[in-house]
């Protein structure tokens, strides 16, 4: 009897208002009777809203409570706010699953040194795209927003080499290209 191999976890990121999690939910819907996907939801201090992003809300004390206990397979800041990805990605991995994350951009070295079959998704999208979508959401001002879009985002390491999928065009569009490059990644 052979072992299973391990799973791979694959990392997806790219700048605000890219459609991450747009393509995520798209592509959590189009693999739902597969066995081999997982796809992971962030826990984040910040509230939640439904509508924009996927993630459970912890506040701050709770979340740090969850860190000490050992619930978090790792964990992260950006933008002044805490995130982690649940322990249960471990165990999913263990299964052989290719588990999907939403994660940000600086914290990938830290990912593919604690979990060495990663695959990094990348997803981009036009600016002015990105700005309507940003604006779209209604929590920063237009300021912030400009603020946001002119800021660079860390890089990735120089030996990750990223799926590129443009998200510029339609919804269906962007979940068929994003749903063939996991099926790609869990036929490899």
């Amino acid at each position: 009897m052979s072992e299973r191999p391990p799973g791979v976890l694959v990392l997806v990121v790219g700048p605000s208002g890219v459609g991450k999690d747009t393509l995520i939910s798209g592509a959590r819907q189009a693999l739902e009777g597969d066995k081999r996907f997982s796809f992971v939801r962030r826990l984040v201090t910040r509230p939640a809203d439904i509508d924009l992003e996927d993630h459970i809300s912890l506040d701050a004390t709770e979340f740090e409570r969850a860190r000490q206990a050992g619930r978090f397979a790792m964990t992260w800041q950006a933008h002044g706010l805490d995130y982690a990805l649940p322990i249960g990605v471990d165990t999913d991995l263990a299964l052989g699953r290719v588990v999907i994350a939403n994660i940000s951009r600086h914290a990938v070295p830290e990912a593919v040194a604690r979990y060495p079959l990663c695959r990094v998704i990348q997803i981009s999208a036009e600016i002015s795209l990105r700005a309507a979508r940003l604006a779209g959401r209604g929590r920063e001002s237009r300021d912030q927003i400009v603020a946001r879009l002119a800021r660079e985002g860390a890089t990735l390491p120089a030996d990750v080499t990223p799926v590129v999928i443009d998200n510029s065009s339609s919804v269906g569009i962007g979940v068929t290209a994003f749903v063939m490059a996991l099926r790609r990644i869990a036929e490899d």
